[in-house]
C-alpha cells in the first residue's frame, strides 16, 4: 500500500534532497523512503538516547575489551591469512580459543542464535536476515571473512540452548536454529 505525504522543506533541507536525487538517480520519493527508514533504524542514535547496545559497545570499547578497527584492514588481514589454502594452523586453533571463550561467556549472554548473529551484525561483521523458523540468512563482505566468521559462529554458538546446522556459499551462510 503506497501512501501520500505532502512535507515542508528548508532550503536547506531541499537543497539535501536535491543533490541527493542528482547523486543516485533514485528520484525524491525513494530518498525520502530510504531516509525515514534509516533514521527508524536509528533513532535511539539520532535522537542522542542511549542504547543497551550502543551503551554495551562503549563499555567495552572503553574497557579495552574491543578496538575499533579499520574494516579495509581486516579484510587485509583476513585475505592474507586466507591467501593460497587453508590459514595457518597456529592462528586457527588460537581463533578456535578466542569462539571457545565466547561460547561461555554467550552462553548467559544471548538466548538464541538470532541475538548473537543480531549483535554481531551491530558489530559489523555481517548483515543478518531473519526468516521464520530460526532460519537466518548472513551475508559477509568477502568470502575469508565469511570462513572466519562461520568458523567463530559455529564454535561460539556451542552453549547456546538449541543447534544450530550452517550451509555456506561464498559469501552467505544460512544457519538454521534448531531447538533440543
Amino acid at each position: 500500500m503506497t501512501r501520500r505525504v505532502t512535507v515542508s522543506l528548508d532550503d536547506d533541507t531541499a537543497a539535501a534532497l536535491e543533490q541527493l536525487d542528482d547523486e543516485t538517480g533514485a528520484g525524491q520519493s525513494e530518498i525520502v523512503r530510504r531516509a525515514l527508514s534509516f533514521y527508524a533504524g536509528n533513532y535511539e542514535g539520532a535522537t542522542g538516547r542511549q542504547s543497551d547496545a550502543l551503551e554495551q559497545y562503549y563499555r567495552m570499547l572503553s574497557s579495552g575489551e574491543h578496538v575499533l578497527l579499520d574494516i579495509d584492514f581486516l579484510h587485509a588481514f583476513l585475505e592474507h591469512l586466507y591467501a593460497g589454502g587453508d590459514p595457518d594452523a597456529e592462528f586457527v586453533a588460537a581463533a578456535d580459543r578466542v569462539s571457545d571463550y565466547h561460547a561461555s561467556e554467550y552462553a548467559s549472554r544471548f538466548e538464541s542464535v538470532g541475538e548473537l548473529l543480531e549483535w554481531l551484525s551491530f558489530c559489523g561483521f555481517l548483515d543478518v536476515r531473519h526468516e521464520d523458523n530460526g532460519v537466518y540468512h548472513a551475508v559477509f563482505p568477502s568470502e575469508a571473512i565469511q570462513w572466519f566468521m562461520t568458523r567463530f559462529i559455529e564454535r561460539s554458538t556451542a552453549d547456546l540452548p538449541g543447534d544450530i546446522e550452517t550451509e555456506r556459499g561464498v559469501s552467505k551462510l544460512i544457519v538454521t536454529e534448531r531447538e533440543t
